[in-house]
């Protein structure tokens, strides 16, 4: 009996000990599946052991019983020989036999009480062993449960802090203002082009308002008309301009002789 207390010992230490350290539930629970096999095959051995002893016992009481049935058997012989004196010494030697037997008797009886009970309180430890493993397999699984929960809580957690999400409306507004001044250098490129056309078209009207030569002649016959004739002023005038006349007709004249 001693040997499974000191097994209750052992397992009690080994589970505090694992608690104490506050390891990883799987892999204490695991160790301590394992140290309750050790432990197991520890007891096994003893109790083999004291079924050993109560065979042994057994075969010392078997044999005197049958060194008893030897020397009654010779004593029986002895009378029919007719040597009494003989036959008195076998008797005495099967009294001896017969109180040896008695002995090894409550010896045997004694043993075979505690090796039945030794036999039951291994198949108790035995279906408690096989009961911590079922429970073991349930407590990992409640374990890994209760570490997912916790995971997703954690992750939750670091989710519900404001920080990342500031971060998020900062790189938005970041963005709006890179988007606004976009817009607004589009807005910019689109407005010079608008003044470049507008330029243009002034230009062009600018330019078509000078009018071709014929336009521009019969503009200048119009002026002169207005102004009409003006005595002698008038007179020289029309010397001068005649004289004009010969000179711009004969750089005219000039002008088509070089060209040719």
């Amino acid at each position: 009996m001693g040997f499974f207390d000191r097994f209750k010992r052992v397992v009690k230490a080994n589970l505090n000990s694992a608690i104490s350290k506050a390891e990883n539930p799987e892999k204490m629970l695991n160790q301590l599946i394992t140290d309750m096999n050790q432990q197991l095959i520890e007891v096994k051995k003893s109790v083999a052991g004291a079924i050993a002893d109560e065979k042994r016992i057994e075969r010392q009481m078997n044999e005197q019983l049958k060194q008893s049935a030897d020397w009654e058997n010779r004593a029986i012989l002895a009378l029919k020989a007719g040597k009494e004196d003989l036959a008195r010494e076998a008797l005495g030697r099967k009294r001896e036999s017969d109180e040896y037997a008695g002995q090894y008797r409550e010896q045997w009886e004694s043993q075979h009480q505690a090796v039945e009970k030794l036999k039951t309180h291994l198949r108790g430890l035995q279906q408690k062993i096989e009961e911590a493993q079922r429970k073991k397999n349930l407590l990992i699984a409640r374990s890994k449960r209760v570490e997912a929960q916790k995971r997703i809580h954690e992750t939750m957690g670091g989710l519900s802090d404001t920080s990342a999400f500031e971060v998020f409306d900062r790189m938005n507004r970041r963005i709006e203002d890179m988007e606004a001044e976009t817009e607004a250098l589009g807005e910019l490129v689109n407005s010079g082009s608008t003044e470049d056309d507008i330029e243009k078209q002034f230009q062009a009207l600018e330019g078509s308002s000078g009018g071709t030569p014929d336009t521009m002649l019969e503009d200048l016959k119009q002026k002169i008309a207005l102004e009409g004739p003006q005595g002698d002023t008038a007179q020289n005038t029309g010397d001068v301009e005649d004289d004009d006349l010969a000179e711009l007709k004969k750089k005219l004249q000039d002008d088509e002789s070089s060209g040719s």
